[in-house]
């Protein structure tokens, strides 16, 4: 981790990451009249030829260090670029001990960990999975020349990284490597749901009678899920830059209870590793719920199977409640047709638009050593 953080200052170094621009206009965003582009940093301004760079080194396996894995591996797009995993592992076989986020609609996204509240760059963001060391996933850290050279010697990828990054003649480094996935990663947009066609586009039968009873459920006081699943984006982590970090998008939901004051596993104590302060922990960043129908198994530790049994829990008020319990987990009960309808209502967010992309897929033909 240490290694990664030093690669992070370093990729930031003369980058004056604050501000923000516009997206290139080589680029087009292709999004409904009412969802707006994200933001883009001045610094990496979005181009045709940054992205289809960008995509080809997501799925590169060459990116780790045996060759086993690339950033696809723990986000595969036809389970909303999740993993379908509780926790994944490495290439050294070490478990992860948090759970693979989806990264649909990630550009928009504040904070970007399930823990760290200072990762806010997806550029910063890319280099944990490929150089840190706690947890060691990809394994390229103190191999950085090496992963150049690997690219580098590909005929295909110099011409790549010059059309990507012609103010530095292509040169293939840490910084032309995290801005193109980041510049990707901006692309995965997931707007076209039938729950957005229905609330957004006016397209009244676009949900099921059941999926709107959800909807009712979901939105009520007697549930409370909207608390932290609101929005456009069904997160809370869009505004908590306005309020300490505590105060918005990180939540204890009552996973653990080690000592009877709210103790969580020794690796995997949340927002706490960050801010030092005992109320934080156990707290974690609030997932989108868009595509949630796929993205199973749930919460950070990957501890829940499926969306009954989540519904479940959060009707039980938490599975180990503890003074740090979130106030919006009061517990509620449901009937056996209300428990279908609230499922009903978090099907409808499936994006199958987005999750048959030819956009966001696999770009390397099959037979391709990569």
């Amino acid at each position: 981790m240490r290694r990664a953080a030093a690669l992070i200052l370093a990729a930031a170094l003369g980058v004056a990451t604050a501000a923000l621009a516009a997206p290139d206009a080589a680029w087009t965003w292709r999004l409904p009249a009412w969802l707006p582009p994200p933001v883009v940093p001045a610094d990496n301004p979005m181009s045709v030829a940054k992205v289809n760079l960008g995509r080809h080194l997501f799925y590169d396996k060459r990116l780790s260090v045996d060759g086993s894995m690339s950033c696809a591996s723990c986000h595969e797009q036809a389970r909303a670029f999740s993993d379908g995993r509780g926790t994944p592992t490495g290439v050294t076989d070490e478990a992860h001990p948090r759970n693979s986020m989806s990264l649909a609609n990630v550009a928009y996204l504040p904070v970007l960990t399930w823990a760290n509240p200072l990762l806010t760059r997806l550029e910063h963001q890319a280099l944990i999975p490929v150089f840190g060391e706690s947890p060691v996933e990809m394994g390229m850290v103190g191999r950085e020349a090496e992963l150049f050279a690997r690219l580098a010697a590909d005929p295909a990828y110099p011409p790549r990284f010059r059309a990507a990054f012609p103010e530095t003649a292509g040169r293939i480094d840490l910084g032309s490597i995290t801005k193109a996935l980041a510049a990707f990663q901006r692309t995965l947009i997931s707007a076209d749901s039938p729950y957005d066609r229905y609330r957004y586009g006016g397209q009244a039968d676009a949900i099921s009678p059941a999926a709107k009873r959800g909807e009712a459920l979901f939105f009520s006081e007697r549930l409370e899920c909207f608390h932290c699943h609101g929005g456009v984006h069904l997160t809370d982590n869009l505004v908590h830059s306005r309020k300490p970090f505590a105060e918005y998008a990180f939540h204890n939901t009552g996973l653990h209870d080690r000592d009877g004051k709210g103790a969580y596993p020794p690796d995997n104590t949340g927002l706490i590793e960050h801010t030092g302060r005992p109320e934080d922990m156990g707290r974690f960043r609030t997932p989108s719920l868009r595509n949630v129908e796929l993205t199973a198994p749930y919460m950070h530790d990957g501890s829940i199977a499926t969306l009954e049994e989540t519904i479940a829990h959060y009707a039980a008020g938490g599975r180990r409640r503890s003074p740090l319990t979130s106030e919006f987990l009061p517990g509620f009960t449901l009937s056996a047709q209300e428990t279908q309808d609230l499922i009903a209502f978090l099907r409808a967010l499936t994006d199958r638009r987005f999750i048959e992309d030819p956009r966001f897929a696999d770009p390397w033909p099959a037979d391709t050593a990569r």
